[in-house]
């Protein structure tokens, strides 16, 4: 029998890559001379697809659903991406021939998908088959190892390209280490990072997925809406109970929802090989419940409990992720893990091979996949003195969740972190109770929409104060507590090197590089975070499930909670997108990339804390009654993406208003000119004939030079005051329970440089600054939607270049549609503002352009009413909001914008050559542009203090379509 052998199939490449210097198992687990194995062992052969997604799953979100459901649709979606059936025919042909036992089908019986359209054949193995299979000894270690020394081969009738074991769990799945030469460091003592000190006092408070629906602004908070279902990969435990108790699961289940104000749930079970209660995993369980069961819910709760307990079945997390991607009866539309897929894989490896199909197997089922980044910091609890992020479970196809620790203004004073009663001033509590402008600044940027100081009483509870990273470790003298080893105490986060950067992260700028000696780039992790513990808990049902009362209720922490409760808040997005027309998310981690460029303020922008944990055996920490050097390499939170908690944590009303958005400018505008076209050669012409907004935005005085076909504008900026308004802010303000006080309090600080330009379309478009030309790192993201940063790296300096008219790209691409227009006034004069239709991007109504006798008249007749009547908003007062909607917008509208200052009886138009000449003798821009479809008016003649925030606006087109669920 002809044979081919599978490369980097050795048994360490499956365990233990890049955490072991050992080149032999016994070597690695300090075994004694091999013992032939006993042991029966079920593994799956996985054939390669008869065509590679590859292009189709880099292709835009709108792209990629268009073609799914095209393929589905005309029933050739496993044809095309399944194994090629004449392989998976001859493959079960020789596995007869050998006499190999096949275990499942499509559906799963048994407790095994096995199907040409999962390109998986489970397969039960003896010692004696394995050999004959693969060509290698199977040696064991009774009943937790099975192993063998060289790689594996195949008979050639038998393509897989792929394997994976349903191992017994710790040695079977969890990674030999050693000493890879991290270098000893001296931590500082005490807690190692702010914001969770209540973890050690005992005064951490209780966090409800209803309570996470409140912080995170969760789009259908308090809406009695069914949400997508919701599926929770539960290896072995499913909804198994104690052996003999008297209630069912659903009695468990509807008991914890009526705790938690809502009615009876419905949940469902896929377990077709049995279940064990284990009290492990049943923490897990009830953890997941409490937060799906309150965060959404509407949802239908799926609960796969993988392979089972019988038939040499071992309930491992592959397969639980492989029954909840291919459940064909209750499709579950997104799917949250909180278990690890510990095995550390080679990277070209049959074993990440493997991992890897299945999670694009979940992408081309349309399946939002959202995996916790795990428990033990940057060390992932390898003693190898690195820092480790986990290289098998890092798919650039799954959403991978961080954690947070939520401080409210309530808990604030109690954290030893955060404040110091004895020296308050010093302390970041202290600081913002005396209303110091940087502290604010940062903890506005994280979230807090709440002035401290009018924070107090019931109210106090129930407004963020900081969200920090969660690390709950401490050095006290000599002992680390919690304890590296074993115990949960941190968000991880880090670097995969064995990985490419993933497009949607290199699209944002970004470079993830790790902290390790030698250094190396890859895939950034996480991508997301929530709330996971620290200085709020998160309560569920009982491990138990038991009914009972709030007494009875369990408390639990980890990015076990801060998975299920992304994925609650993917269920309402995708209901909010089916309410608009749209599919469900399916595999988005582009859309949130673009979200955060395009809509800073979609996203908590986490700044404090870190995850460092890294440690090696040996040295004169005592945790848990290991003595252990620690290493110090780790990640620090910072300014928008970061290593510890990715993107942030949500601002789930914005950020589902902002993926609409995306989804349908990809679906219905995608032919709309852009702002800028790529000239082929590394540098941009003008996408269309249009008026520009060109802002500087720099900490030093600078100048900047804009040429656009053979013109050149130069311009002087003034340095860009330390707290003049940034998209997020201005966002922010943009909601309704932002507090006016903290509007007022950032008043009168000036932009930099504004110069209108007009460009004509085609023409070469370039910006310097300061002489230096510049890159535009997130111009695939942004340029779709209205704007485009040029930066000067060596400085930070940035030219912001947005048009001044929105485009009104409505829902579904419809006419005569509501928009919404929200308002945050900032200035203290009496202001209105007027929204009217122009012709092209330059602002022409008819032969009339910006400026032209006759202008304002034109501008009139063409002027958009609320649904009240009125032609004119009426400002809300100094630092108020308002929010109105407008009527009859049509698909592709070109909608710009007047404020009249009434108090002054001047009027300021979005178009400079409409405005007053300034000192300079040219005329004044009054309009500054803050993202999205966002912009700010100054109110003041020859501009004002020129901040930029007089009355800021922001026009939406499609959170009023369907049920208008997000208005």
């Amino acid at each position: 029998m002809s044979r081919t052998t599978l490369p980097n199939s050795t048994y360490l490449d499956l365990t233990s890559y890049q955490t072991t210097l050992a080149t032999t198992p016994e070597g690695a687990y300090n075994l004694n001379p091999p013992t032939l194995s006993t042991m029966t062992l079920n593994v799956a052969l996985i054939l390669p697809r008869a065509n590679d997604p590859s292009a189709l799953l880099s292709s835009d979100w709108a792209t990629r659903q268009a073609t799914l459901a095209e393929l589905e649709s005309s029933g050739t979606l496993w044809t095309t991406y399944g194994a090629n059936q004449n392989d998976y025919t001859a493959a079960l042909a020789e596995l007869q021939h050998l006499g190999i036992t096949v275990l499942g089908d499509a559906q799963g019986s048994g407790g095994y998908i096995t199907s040409a359209e999962s390109r998986t054949i489970w397969v039960q193995l003896s010692p004696t088959q394995f050999t004959t299979l693969f060509d290698q000894t199977l040696y064991g270690v009774y009943p937790d190892l099975q192993y063998w020394h060289d790689e594996l081969s195949l008979p050639d009738t038998i393509k897989a390209t792929g394997i994976w074991l349903d191992a017994q769990p710790i040695w079977g799945t969890y990674p030999a280490t050693s000493d890879l030469g991290g270098q000893p460091a001296l931590l500082p003592q005490g807690l190692q990072s702010i914001g969770n000190g209540l973890s050690q006092n005992g005064f951490s408070k209780d966090f409800t997925g209803d309570m996470a629906q409140w912080f995170y602004k969760f789009p259908l908070a308090g809406k009695d809406v069914p949400t997508e279902t919701l599926g929770l990969v539960e290896p072995e435990i499913g909804d198994a109970l104690p052996p003999n108790v008297k209630y069912t699961f659903q009695q468990g289940l509807d008991s914890f929802r009526s705790l938690a104000g809502h009615g009876s749930g419905t949940y469902y079970s896929v377990a077709n090989n049995g279940l064990n209660y284990d009290d492990g995993n049943s923490l897990e369980r009830s953890l997941d419940i409490g937060v799906v069961a309150s965060a959404a819910p509407g949802s239908t709760i799926g609960l796969y409990g993988g392979s089972g307990t019988g038939n040499n079945a071992n309930s491992n997390a592959f397969t639980a992720y492989q029954a909840s991607f291919w459940d064909q009866v209750n499709n579950p539309g997104v799917v949250s893990s909180s278990f690890d897929i510990f095995q550390q894989t080679a990277p070209d490896s049959p074993f990440r091979r493997a991992v890897d199909e299945l999670f694009i197997d979940a992408a081309l089922r349309n399946i939002t996949v959202f995996a916790a980044n795990n428990d033990w910091g940057s060390s992932y609890n390898f003693p190898t003195g690195l820092a480790h992020q986990n290289i098998t479970h890092s798919s650039p196809y799954i959403v991978l969740v961080g954690g947070t620790s939520v401080t409210t203004m309530e808990t604030a004073p109690h954290d030893p972190s955060v404040y110091n009663p004895s020296a308050p001033l010093q302390s970041l509590y202290g600081q913002a109770l005396d209303g110091n402008l940087s502290t604010l600044w940062r903890l506005i940027e994280g979230g807090l929409a709440t002035l401290p100081t009018k924070a107090a009483g019931p109210d106090a509870g129930e407004n963020l104060f900081l969200e920090a990273v969660w690390n709950i470790y401490a050095i006290d003298g000599t002992t680390m507590d919690p304890g590296v080893i074993g115990n949960f105490g941190a968000s991880n986060g880090g670097v995969d090197i064995t990985r490419p950067t993933p497009s949607y992260q290199t699209a944002f700028g970004l470079t993830p590089t790790t902290v390790n000696p030698g250094g190396g780039t890859g895939r950034g992790a996480p991508d997301v975070a929530a709330n996971a513990g620290g200085n709020m808990m998160s309560y569920g049902p009982p491990s138990t499930m038991a009914p009972g009362s709030h007494a009875d209720l369990g408390y639990y922490d980890g990015t076990s909670a801060s998975t299920p409760l992304w994925a609650s808040l993917a269920a309402q997005i995708d209901a909010v997108f089916n309410d608009q027309g749209l599919p469900n998310l399916g595999y988005a981690n582009d859309l949130l990339y673009t979200a955060a460029a395009i809509a800073p303020a979609s996203f908590n922008d986490i700044e404090l804390g870190n995850n460092t944990s890294s440690y090696q055996y040996g040295g004169d920490i005592n945790s848990d009654g290991t003595f252990i050097s620690l290493t110090g390499l780790g990640y620090n939170a910072g300014p928008s993406y970061d290593l510890t908690t990715g993107l942030g944590s949500p601002n789930g009303t914005i950020l589902t208003r902002t993926l609409s958005a995306i989804a349908h400018a990809q679906t219905s505008y995608a032919d709309d000119p852009a702002v800028l076209e790529s000239n082929g050669s590394g540098g941009w012409t003008t996408g269309a004939t249009q008026s520009l907004l060109v802002q500087t935005i720099s900490s030093v005085a600078t100048t900047v030079t804009v040429t656009t076909g053979s013109h050149d504008f130069k311009t002087t900026s003034d340095a860009t005051s330390h707290f003049a308004w940034t998209s997020q802010f201005a966002q922010q303000s943009l909601q309704a329970d932002f507090d006016s006080a903290l509007v007022r309090l950032f008043d009168q600080h000036a932009q930099g440089a504004l110069t209108p330009v007009l460009a004509a379309g085609g023409n070469a478009f370039a910006v310097k600054i300061g002489g230096a030309a510049t890159t535009t790192p997130q111009v695939g993201l942004t340029n779709d939607f209205g704007f485009v940063d040029f930066t000067d790296l060596s400085s930070g300096s940035t030219v912001h270049v947005a048009r001044d008219v929105a485009v009104a790209q409505t829902a579904g691409g419809q006419d005569d549609q509501l928009a919404v227009v929200r308002i945050r006034q900032n200035g203290v004069d009496k202001l209105s503002l007027t929204l009217f239709r122009v012709d092209d991007l330059t602002g022409t109504i008819g032969s009339l352009h910006p400026g032209d006798a006759g202008y304002a008249a034109a501008a009139a007749t063409r002027a958009y009413k609320t649904i009240d009547g009125d032609s004119a908003i009426g400002g809300p007062g100094y630092g108020n909001y308002n929010q109105v909607l407008i009527d009859h917008v049509d698909a592709g509208d070109l909608i710009a914008m007047k404020l009249t200052n009434q108090s002054t009886g001047n009027v300021f138009w979005s178009f400079a050559d409409a405005n007053e000449v300034g000192k300079d003798g040219n005329h004044v821009g009054h309009l500054w542009n803050y993202d999205l479809n966002t912009w700010g008016f100054e109110d003041k003649f020859d501009g004002g203090d020129r901040d930029f925030n007089d009355m800021v606006i922001g026009v939406d087109f499609t959170s009023a379509s369907g049920h208008g669920w997000t208005v």
